[in-house]
């Protein structure tokens, strides 16, 4: 549209994006009190609107940190608050709130970008991959039995939700961070986090597990009451930097009381909680889904950052049709990744890309369903090998 601009939000023009963002969501516009609480959280320079004369979209980020596969952390834009008017959706305005914003993220020098994605069918034609999974467990608190061999953790103190949020920056930085897919929450992160769960829970606590050598685990809960007066322990958070402070917390949340069912959602698929129980059935995955949603902006960047299997190496032929400088040919093996002029073994799209960058999706899987094209047929189980992870890729931080 001839009338269509994209440019960076002023101040005054932040509020008025927030509750744009939360009508997509079909969420009513938020209180006084809400938006003082959000507003810190909106960094500057990195909030777009899409202008018809009138904003009708909008998109904004925030900057962070990532862990990768090796223990580097690379720049990170964190995408959220995306959102288009009702009215004006599919007329091409989140084609054009992306191809801003993620030029902007290049010429800022990030490495990658995340978002959490409201629908699947979105975010790969802008170059975002599945790159992270998560379970939803549920435990039956009556019925669930601690085995005798699990640790028996440390002291666990309860605070409430005024006490606990100036501790959780801390908190967090101690015992989350060690984990392949994890991301640094920088000081913006952290009101608009207070502000989702002060709006889930008239009363929420976070749980501290105390080990020797200090805090080293917290999880964050409420609980809520259906009907029938069946009573759910929802755990928003849940972090520790040991297995006697993950067995620790465990304990705690089988002793509250007046609980029939312990609901976590959102784990890593790896994390083991039948294990701990003497019914290991106590503790159901209800579904697994996709959590984070990957894009590399700089290719070459990411895949050199990055530790590889054993190997053969394997020449990638990469097409990015919204960062086009992404386009060509890398050399990926044990010791190391580069541009190259080799001929390519594998062909792929800078979204299929993504899927495998944290190994959470094979290169033999992403072949076989038409995602990759093979030139080399002994290359998709090298690929395997090379981008394989040891531990399950999660990032446990929603934004």
């Amino acid at each position: 549209m001839s009338d269509r601009t994209v440019r960076i939000l002023r101040p005054d023009e932040q509020r008025g994006a927030w509750d744009l963002f939360r009508a997509a969501l079909h969420v009513q516009p938020g209180t006084d009190e809400d938006w003082d609480r959000v507003s810190k959280a909106y960094e500057a320079e990195r909030s777009w609107g899409v202008f018809e004369p009138d904003l009708v979209g909008t998109a904004r980020s925030f900057a962070a940190e990532m862990v990768v596969p090796g223990g580097a952390r690379l720049p990170l834009a964190a995408v959220t608050g995306v959102g288009v008017r009702a009215g004006r959706t599919r007329r091409g305005v989140l084609s054009a709130l992306q191809a801003a914003q993620l030029a902007d993220f290049a010429e800022r020098g990030v490495a990658l970008s995340l978002l959490y994605a409201s629908e699947g069918a979105i975010y790969g034609r802008y170059g975002y991959g599945v790159a992270t999974l998560a379970k939803r467990v549920v435990v039956d608190r009556h019925r669930a039995q601690l085995r005798p061999d699990v640790p028996a953790g440390g002291e666990v103190t309860v605070l409430g939700v005024d006490e606990a949020a100036p501790k959780w920056p801390e908190l967090y930085a101690a015992t989350a961070t060690g984990r392949v897919g994890a991301m640094t929450r920088s000081e913006v992160y952290w009101p608009g986090y207070e502000a989702s769960l002060r709006r889930r829970a008239k009363l929420l606590q976070t749980a501290v597990h105390r080990g020797p050598d200090g805090d080293d685990g917290f999880l964050t809960y409420y609980v809520e009451e259906d009907a029938n007066e069946h009573a759910k322990l929802n755990v928003m958070a849940f972090h520790y930097a040991n297995p006697a402070a993950f067995a620790g917390l465990w304990r705690f949340l089988l002793s509250v009381d007046l609980v029939d069912e312990i609901v976590l959602a959102m784990r890593p698929l790896d994390e083991p909680h039948a294990l701990l129980f003497a019914d290991p059935r106590m503790a159901k995955t209800e579904s697994t889904d996709d959590e984070c949603w990957l894009r590399l902006v700089d290719v070459r960047a990411a895949l050199a950052a990055r530790t590889y299997g054993p190997a053969e190496p394997v020449v990638l032929e990469v097409f990015d049709r919204s960062l086009p400088g992404n386009d060509g040919r890398y050399v990926v093996g044990p010791d190391g990744a580069s541009r190259t002029d080799a001929e390519p073994a594998l062909r792929l799209s800078a979204d299929t890309l993504a899927m495998l960058y944290f190994g959470t999706w094979r290169a033999s899987a992403l072949a076989a369903t038409g995602r990759i094209e093979v030139l080399d047929p002994a290359a998709p189980e090298a690929a395997d090998v090379l981008f394989g992870t040891r531990e399950s890729v999660w990032c446990g931080t929603f934004f």
